[in-house]
């Protein structure tokens, strides 16, 4: 068996998030009915993190065990041919054993794109969050500054398990979620907004993140921009470890996986 470890890229818009789930198109899903079209063998790839549906990704890590001999690099071109076009396999290598995707991260980095112009433009409304209404930029910056460190992030992460679209719990989280004790607490290393032209982006790097952590951190900053909270009362929304303080859930549209670190 050979582990592998793929490189990732993909448009998340009109998939169901990373992990498999029955009658909706997934990105994990979709990678390994590619894999084994290509190989002949029924495999499972493990992604570094489980994206929502509609997030997208520039640098996914993917590791998959195989037994075919297929060249790394004949591999991943032979997977995109096979892939559609709104998945693409950027490189594959081969690694050692004991690497896995998510279990040896160290850390990753998510940017979350907000577009501050009047209009939109249409083609890049799917992958922003349009929000053209007057806002604090500044305290928005002064915010995000006290979320670095380690922190328990109870009141930005999802109260209830991820689901599918029907709103049905996804039994594989589960099953991990009993297997892994999980705790709330990470470490956050770096967190700022950046003016880039008609753009307002939060980029943020930490040692994990919890389900939807990233994109209710984005709607409690709007609060702050809006001036209904503030930059102070993040430091208050931590301390709470309670859901309800924090502000509502920014669109998956804007979210991107842009980095994992080993």
């Amino acid at each position: 068996m050979r582990n592998l470890k793929l490189m990732l890229a993909y448009d998340g818009a009109e998939f169901a998030g990373w992990q498999v789930q029955p009658e909706v198109p997934t990105i994990q899903g979709t990678l390994a009915s590619a894999i084994g079209r290509l190989t002949g063998e029924k495999v499972l790839p493990q992604g570094s993190g489980r994206t929502d549906a509609g997030v997208h990704a520039l640098a996914q890590v993917a590791t998959v065990s195989l037994q075919s001999p297929i060249p790394v690099e004949n591999l991943a071109r032979a997977l995109n041919g096979i892939l559609p076009a709104a998945i693409r396999v950027l490189k594959a290598v081969e690694v050692p054993a004991e690497f896995h995707a998510r279990r040896s991260a160290r850390a990753k980095t998510y940017h979350y794109r907000m577009c501050r112009a009047e209009v939109c433009p249409p083609f890049l409304s799917r992958y922003v969050w349009h929000y053209p209404y007057p806002l604090n930029e500044a305290a928005m910056q002064q915010a995000a500054a006290l979320v670095v460190g380690e922190h328990d992030f109870t009141s930005f992460a999802a109260v209830d398990p991820e689901t599918d679209k029907n709103g049905n719990p996804i039994e594989r989280w589960i099953t991990w979620k009993k297997q892994e004790e999980r705790s709330n607490v990470r470490e956050i290393f770096s967190s700022s907004w950046e003016r880039k032209d008609d753009e307002f982006v939060y980029l943020v790097r930490g040692s994990g993140f919890l389900h939807h952590m990233v994109r209710n951190l984005v709607g409690t900053f709007l609060l702050v921009g809006k001036q209904t909270l503030a930059p102070a009362d993040v430091t208050r929304i931590l301390l709470a470890r309670d859901r309800s303080a924090a502000g509502s859930t920014a669109p998956a549209s804007g979210l991107y996986l842009v980095e994992v670190q080993y």
